[in-house]
């Protein structure tokens, strides 16, 4: 069957997409708060600590009971233009119970910066991150930080090859990675998004860095253009000689698709650590 998309906003929409979308984010906000407190309590955390030199070049960081095994980076979505690292802290839990440290960025905005310069600073948070925990480095992005992740791990990431080399995987989770696309959405008057940076900033564009591992997942209820993106850079990926794999995680959308980086057990915490 012929298809071509007439309404670009629409069919990048979550929230006209999903039933009862209202509900997100505020259903994070209480989940992460809590967890927060609690491994404030135990002495398992380091709130706002500065990777840079903006306001929001901050990150929290959570560690585990015992001996870290490494480090795991959870970069949030937002579409570049919102939310913060105060969604997440909840998100920890899963790869906390398996002995990982968990770095959470938040990072600079558009409109007041150009999506590359949100990259650099992903870039210099996970560097930062990664000098506060040894170990291997594993990569989780939500949505754009899907594109963020994924950017980190392309040929030319901001990242010092004494950090890339120590990435063991990346997971996307409803990842964007075309950004071509974007260009023709409303929410462009925001990201300012033109030819030249949607080919410089596409994974699936890039080639990836040599003996990468990517998984791309997505919730099957997610909107066509979403599970086309998670696909594409998989396929494309594979086809240069890295390691992906392409996961639809059935009856999850856009939102809900996070709740299993919380579980210790669920097979997206289980794929991001190998374990």
């Amino acid at each position: 069957m012929r298809y071509r998309i007439t309404d670009w906003t629409w069919a990048y929409d979550n929230y006209a997409n999903i039933p009862d979308s209202q509900a997100w984010p505020a259903a994070w906000v209480e989940p992460a708060r809590a967890a927060r407190e609690e491994l404030v309590s135990a002495g398992r955390a380091r709130l706002d600590i500065a990777y840079g030199d903006h306001p929001r070049e901050v990150l929290d960081l959570f560690l585990p009971e015992g001996e870290v095994r490494g480090l795991v980076v959870l970069i949030h979505g937002g579409f570049w233009m919102a939310l913060d690292k105060s969604y997440w802290s909840h998100l920890a839990h899963g790869s906390l119970a398996h002995g990982y440290a968990v770095a959470v960025p938040s990072y600079p905005l558009a409109p007041e910066v150009r999506i590359s310069e949100i990259t650099r600073s992903v870039g210099q948070a996970i560097t930062h991150a990664a000098g506060l925990v040894r170990g291997p480095i594993r990569l989780v992005g939500h949505s754009a930080g899907g594109h963020l992740v994924t950017r980190m791990i392309s040929h030319t990431t901001p990242l010092a090859p004494n950090v890339s080399g120590r990435i063991a995987g990346t997971v996307s989770v409803s990842g964007l990675h075309d950004l071509r696309p974007m260009i023709h959405l409303a929410r462009n008057a925001t990201l300012a998004i033109d030819k030249a940076e949607a080919n410089a900033e596409s994974p699936a564009l890039l080639e990836p860095l040599a003996g990468s591992r990517l998984t791309c997942w997505v919730g099957a209820r997610e909107t066509a253009e979403f599970l086309r993106q998670s696909a594409l850079l998989a396929n494309i990926w594979r086809g240069l000689g890295i390691e992906t794999d392409s996961v639809e995680e059935p009856d999850r959308h856009h939102f809900n698709i996070l709740d299993g980086l919380a579980d210790p057990h669920h097979p997206l915490t289980r794929t991001l650590l190998d374990v």
